[in-house]
């Protein structure tokens, strides 16, 4: 039977780490409220220049003038954007992510570059040798999107240059409190989204749809970017008060666990002591 003190002392311990998760788990809910709700809340901006942006394209006039970001050639150099969170404990989120990246550069013939967003996935990255063109670390959980705009301008210089011939996200999205999915989507080239019959509008576009396009693209362009770090933040924040949640509950069944030990203990070593008492007493008898 394990000594008495032993089990006290990690019982002592484990009750010290449940503690210290449960306040990690409040503070990533109160996080997680206002990451979600700066995320929610940009969606529909991003629809709604998606919606505007495939108007434009569809144009007759705009066959004549294709925008840089709306080229497609072929593809002989990708470069990916890969968000990860700067810390760890939250679950297997930044796990998801790295391995669904590593499985598509896996998948190509062609040479792929990354520009990392978080110290989890730079250090992956890192680990097996990738090709990292750009590094973003510390942005905090309440970036701007000033914060983001380095990201997007290498992108959108880079594709425009022919650097790269097409741009790839690689983010958690965030569906719910309980569910964050691993996303990997097309940046670059843009693809206009197909607008639904009802609201196909003819608009008047000043000083002109060209001009407007030119100023869009790149806009939309730094909007997806900055939406998805959101969407990561969100997700990050959700898995780690889940992951602490999941931690503290392991930790209080484990500390019932080694009471239950500790208990056994006692009765064990009292009983052992009487006996030897009652040992000497009849000895002496």
């Amino acid at each position: 039977m394990a000594n008495v003190r032993v089990i006290r002392r990690r019982i002592r311990g484990i009750q010290n780490i449940a503690k210290i998760t449960r306040a990690m788990e409040m503070v990533a809910a109160s996080r997680m409220k206002r990451a979600e709700e700066r995320g929610l809340a940009g969606r529909p901006y991003a629809e709604k220049i998606q919606q505007v942006i495939a108007d434009l394209a569809a144009l007759p006039e705009m066959e004549r003038a294709l925008h840089p970001l709306l080229q497609r050639r072929p593809v002989a150099k990708i470069a990916i954007v890969h968000i990860t969170s700067d810390r760890g404990l939250c679950g297997g989120l930044n796990t998801n992510l790295n391995r669904l990246t590593a499985g598509f550069i896996l998948e190509q013939t062609m040479p792929v570059s990354l520009i990392t967003v978080g110290r989890k996935g730079l250090n992956f990255m890192r680990r097996y040798g990738r090709d990292i063109i750009a590094e973003f670390t510390q942005l905090g959980d309440r970036p701007s999107l000033l914060d983001t705009l380095p990201i997007s301008r290498i992108i959108i210089d880079g594709y425009s240059a022919g650097a790269v011939d097409s741009v790839y996200l690689a983010y958690a999205q965030f569906v719910s409190i309980m569910v964050q999915k691993p996303v990997l989507q097309q940046l670059l080239p843009v693809e206009p989204a197909s607008i639904p019959g009802v609201q196909n509008v003819d608009y008047i576009y000043e000083p002109g749809p060209d001009m407007v396009l030119g100023e869009l693209l790149p806009r939309f362009v730094e909007m997806q970017v900055y939406h998805a770090i959101l969407e990561s933040i969100a997700s990050e924040q959700s898995a780690r008060m889940v992951a602490m949640r999941n931690a503290t509950d392991n930790a209080n069944e484990l500390i019932g666990d080694l009471t239950l030990l500790y208990y056994r203990a006692r009765q064990e070593s009292i009983t052992k002591e009487i006996l030897d008492i009652a040992g000497g007493a009849e000895a002496l008898a």
